[in-house]
């Protein structure tokens, strides 16, 4: 028999990753999203969609009822931890079987970052739930190089905050398959496990630009910037200041070496090594290509 999945934060980048990496298999997708408005991405993924919202503890029955496992992607800020929360109850009140959650790198009590210290506290609920649970853990997205995509377009260059920083760097399709795995496996075989997922090697952003040369045949080069220039390029943009915040301690954590490190746990899972960032950019060499060239 299949199981339906709940899909939460469905139109985000990893959820929608996952839908792709879900379709086709022996598994009834359904989608929980903020406004009917958003609805037609996950219908292309073949999923019946519910409108209900995190912040609404009252909207989600109808989402969760029926469904006998949760991918539970709660959005970063303040009320991150009341969103699982009302996910987790939702689920316990409706008889889900399994839950697997998208967490963040280093999540713990004492992280350097508020994002890590919120998402330790939804860990921890996760453990405790009564019901079979799996937590992701991944290192930062490569898919975040799409955010300097126009910079790299224009001018050939882009501008963090991250200095010198290595990271462990892993394509969010990777994220997905992993995911999948979870689903698709026996429902025992993950149970209590949680995964740090990064990619193959730690990189420098001088290192991303020069595989971004190599794949778009331009020169692309990185300019580091200060902590203040960033925060108010995005705030600029409108980025909320509590997401400005966020990314700010997530980079000073960074530059002091905190994210230079690589596990082998997404190839154990996956069968085969995960992408490398050559990988990344040749695949995504038209967001930095511009558009008169493409």
């Amino acid at each position: 028999m299949s199981r339906t999945v709940l899909i939460t934060g469905a139109t985000g980048t990893v959820s929608t990753a996952l839908m792709n990496a879900l379709q086709g298999t022996d598994v009834d997708l359904r989608a929980l999203v903020r406004e009917e408005s958003k609805a037609d991405g996950p219908r292309q993924h073949g999923a019946e969609v519910f409108v209900g919202d995190l912040d609404d503890a009252r909207s989600l029955p109808p989402a969760f009822e029926g469904v006998h496992d949760v991918w539970l992607l709660n959005p970063n800020g303040p009320r991150a931890a009341e969103n699982n929360m009302n996910a987790v109850w939702a689920a316990r009140q409706a008889g889900v079987e399994r839950i697997v959650r998208l967490s963040v790198v280093g999540a713990a009590h004492d992280a350097p970052n508020r994002s890590g210290r919120l998402h330790a506290l939804s860990d921890r609920e996760t453990e405790r739930c009564g019901m079979r649970w799996t937590i992701l853990r991944p290192h930062w997205f490569m898919q975040n190089l799409l955010n300097e995509s126009g910079d790299i377009s224009a001018t050939g260059t882009f501008s963090l905050n991250m200095g010198s920083a290595r990271l462990g760097m892993i394509d969010v399709r990777d994220i997905a398959e992993c995911a999948a795995r979870m689903f698709l496996d026996d429902p025992d075989r993950h149970h209590g496990q949680t995964y740090t997922l990064t990619g193959p090697r730690s990189l420098t952003f001088d290192e991303v630009a020069g595989q971004l040369s190599l794949a778009l045949g331009r020169s692309v080069a990185y300019l580091p910037v200060s902590d203040d220039a960033k925060r108010k390029t995005l705030l600029g943009y409108g980025v909320p200041q509590w997401i400005v915040d966020m990314l700010e301690e997530y980079a000073q954590a960074y530059v002091s070496g905190w994210g230079d490190f690589t596990t082998d746990t997404a190839a154990g899972l996956l069968g085969r090594p995960p992408r490398d960032i050559a990988d990344f950019v040749r695949d995504h060499a038209a967001a930095f290509t511009p558009a008169d060239d493409n």
